[in-house]
């Protein structure tokens, strides 16, 4: 079989256990984490093993499970910041108070580019697809890489449940709409990385899952 154009290894952060994902590109093994919540040095062995360069950090959104150390190690590691959504600075704001609270580092951050619905970002070769998906927080984003039919979610959708909307600024219609609308698009063949627990599909969601199957959003 002829080498994939991407892999990527889970690499569970923080006592929250968020899924942190290290994503690269086999021609070039370049690669990015999505959303290093913290255990660096755990995520910097993990590059290593795998012979993967670093270029950039990719985040779905502000929570500090996904994003409170990654201030820090983009400046340990000399490399930019891309995404969440702008809408998200109010939580990267407060990262070192909801450090505090969780017993996370959490360290405020300016992100080198913000990321809007429809466009793209690299890592090496690999291009993945930005779709602004609002609901758990309102700067949510995800990232699609459709030749892989990959997608990593952070915490809108997880196998059998989706994310919480109790927070502040959290909407759970903006949530359901960003899951049937920019999500189920990509295809129920797509696998998706959650910001917690294992990988699943769109498909066996649409199927399964007691928030949005099918069945049950015919019912609402």
């Amino acid at each position: 079989m002829s080498n994939p154009p991407l892999r990527a290894a889970i690499v569970p952060v923080t006592p929250l256990q968020q899924n942190c994902t290290l994503l690269w590109c086999t021609e070039t093994m370049l690669g990015a984490f999505v959303d290093p919540g913290g255990d660096l040095e755990r995520l910097k062995a993990a590059a290593t093993q795998h012979g993967v360069t670093i270029e950039k950090i990719l985040l779905t959104h502000g929570h500090i499970d996904h994003c409170g150390s990654a201030g820090i190690l983009a400046a340990e590691l000399g490399v930019p910041i891309e995404g969440p959504h702008r809408d998200d600075i109010f939580w990267i704001s407060r990262l070192e108070d909801d450090g505090k609270r969780y017993g996370v580092p959490g360290k405020p951050f300016e992100p080198e580019r913000w990321l809007e619905d429809g466009e793209t970002v690299t890592v090496g070769k690999l291009t993945f697809d930005v779709r602004h998906c609002p609901g758990h927080t309102p700067g949510h984003i995800v990232f699609h890489h459709p030749g892989s039919k990959l997608a990593l979610v952070g915490d809108v959708l997880f196998q059998g449940s989706i994310g919480r909307t109790d927070f502040p600024r959290g909407n759970h219609q903006q949530l359901l709409d960003s899951i049937t609308l920019r999500l189920w698009p990509m295809g129920d063949d797509t696998h998706f990385v959650p910001g917690h627990g294992p990988m699943s599909t769109f498909g066996h969601e649409r199927a399964t899952n007691p928030f949005v199957a099918d069945k049950v959003l015919a019912r609402a």
